[in-house]
């Protein structure tokens, strides 16, 4: 068994595909228009499906935006530099939600970030 994708319900389906493509460098792997259930859903992902993890973003046309709920918490992604990632999504108009530093009661560092939904994206700096 693996882990195949996690699914995020999103307002602006367009929107969310710039954010994890141009800002988090991930790729469009696949999209599709289901005009008869009135939704869409595109993968985006740092690999292939079949190689690893991807997200799912579910777009319900009829549905502008949706409560995140208090049951999510958060997306990981492992950065070479979060100090660096940060500035990038900065530069780039996303928001930062926790600067890049070191964890509370630890040493690996990390940030947040949120998507144009308001999910949540940690940032994990790479070990050396």
């Amino acid at each position: 068994m693996r882990l195949l994708h996690t699914m995020l319900r999103v307002g602006d389906l367009d929107r969310s595909i710039a954010f994890y493509t141009e800002l988090l460098g991930m790729k469009l792997l696949r999209r599709q228009d289901y005009p008869e259930g009135k939704f869409t859903l595109a993968f985006v992902g740092y690999t292939d499906e079949r190689d690893g993890t991807v997200i799912e973003l579910t777009h319900n046309w009829d549905t502008p935006s949706y409560d995140l709920g208090n049951g999510f918490g958060h997306l990981a992604v492992e950065v070479e530099d979060a100090y660096a990632a940060c500035d990038k999504i900065k530069a780039q108009g996303g928001t930062v939600v926790r600067e890049a530093g070191p964890m509370k009661h630890g040493t690996t560092v990390i940030a947040f970030v949120t998507d144009p939904d308001g999910y949540k994206i940690e940032f994990i700096q790479k070990k050396k």
